[in-house]
C-alpha cells in the first residue's frame, strides 16, 4: 500500500515537472519580447543576455508607434477583424443550423463537402483566389481579407452544427406545434442557446484575422491600408532590424488578443464542456 502511493506520488511529481518544463518553454518567448522590448540596441544581443535590463527604455513603445502609422492600422485591423467576426457568426450559425436540423436531400454530402474542404491546404488556393480577386478588381482594397471570411467557414459551420446537434428535438418540435417556422425557431430559440459556441467561433475568428501576415501581405500595395501584423514586418530592413522598437510594437499589438480571450476563455471552456467537439 505504501509502496503505491510512492509510486503514485512520483509520477505526479514527474507529471508536474513535464507541464512546469513545457509551460517555461511556451511563456520563454513572451518574456524575451518585452524584455527586448525595454533594452537599448546594444544590449540586445549582448553576453550574458539578461532578461530584466537595467535602465528599462520605456520611451521604446512611444518611439516604436511614432516610427510608422499604426494608427491607421490598428483601425484597418479592426475593421477587418470585426467584420469577419460578424461576418462568420451569422452565415456559420444559419448553415450548421439547416445542416442539424432541416432534413433535405444531400444534407450529407454536403457537410462532407465542408469537412473536405478543411484537409485543403491554404497554399493550393492561394493562386485561383488571387487570379478570381485581380479580375473582380479587389486587389489593393480589404475585400479579399473580409468576404471569404463572412461568405465560408468549414470550422465554423462544423463547430455550431455539433453544438446544434446536441439540442433536444423536442424543443423545435414544441415549436412548430406552436406555428413557429424556421427562422422563428432559429433566431428566438437556437441562437440564445449556442451563444457559447458563437462566443467561441467570436475569440478564434478574431484571433485569425488579427494575426493574419500573408493574405495581407499578397493582396494590399497602399501603406495608409496596411494591417498590424504587415506593418510591423516594416520594422525588419535589409541590412538591420531594429528588435527594440519592433519588439515594443509586437507587444502592443497582442494587447487587443489578450483582452478578447481574458474576457471569452469562459465561454471557450464552456463550449467545449457541452459539445465535447465530435468528430
Amino acid at each position: 500500500m505504501q509502496s503505491q502511493r510512492k509510486k503514485t506520488i512520483l509520477s505526479k511529481t514527474l507529471i508536474h515537472f513535464v507541464l512546469m518544463l513545457v509551460s517555461a518553454s511556451m511563456i520563454f518567448p513572451f518574456l524575451w519580447m518585452i524584455s527586448t522590448s525595454l533594452k537599448t540596441l546594444d544590449q540586445v544581443f549582448s553576453i550574458p543576455p539578461k532578461i530584466i535590463p537595467e535602465e528599462p527604455q520605456w520611451h521604446n513603445y512611444i518611439d516604436s508607434w511614432n516610427a510608422l502609422p499604426f494608427t491607421n492600422a490598428y483601425i484597418n485591423s479592426f475593421k477587418i477583424a470585426i467584420i469577419a467576426v460578424l461576418g462568420q457568426i451569422i452565415t456559420c450559425s444559419m448553415a450548421a443550423y439547416a445542416l442539424a436540423k432541416i432534413n433535405f436531400k444531400g444534407k450529407s454530402i454536403i457537410f462532407m463537402a465542408f469537412i473536405a474542404t478543411m484537409m485543403i491546404p491554404g497554399q493550393v488556393t492561394m493562386i485561383p483566389q488571387f487570379i478570381l480577386f485581380k479580375y473582380l478588381g479587389w486587389i489593393d482594397t480589404h475585400l479579399p481579407l473580409t468576404v471569404p471570411w463572412v461568405l465560408f467557414s468549414a470550422f465554423g459551420v462544423f463547430l455550431l452544427r455539433q453544438f446544434i446537434m446536441s439540442l433536444p428535438n423536442d424543443l423545435d418540435e414544441a415549436a412548430i406545434i406552436d406555428g413557429a417556422n424556421h427562422f422563428i425557431i432559429y433566431t428566438r430559440i437556437i441562437l440564445p442557446l449556442i451563444m457559447p459556441s458563437l462566443a467561441t467561433l467570436g475569440i478564434f475568428t478574431f484571433m485569425a484575422s488579427w494575426n493574419n501576415f500573408l493574405a495581407p501581405l499578397i493582396y494590399l500595395n497602399t501603406p495608409e491600408k496596411y494591417t498590424v501584423p504587415l506593418l510591423l514586418a516594416q520594422f525588419k530592413g535589409i541590412y538591420i532590424t531594429d528588435w527594440t522598437l519592433l519588439m515594443a510594437a509586437a507587444t502592443t499589438a497582442i494587447i487587443p488578443i489578450l483582452i478578447v480571450y481574458l474576457f471569452g476563455q469562459k465561454y471557450i471552456i464552456e463550449s467545449i464542456a457541452l459539445t465535447g467537439i465530435k468528430a
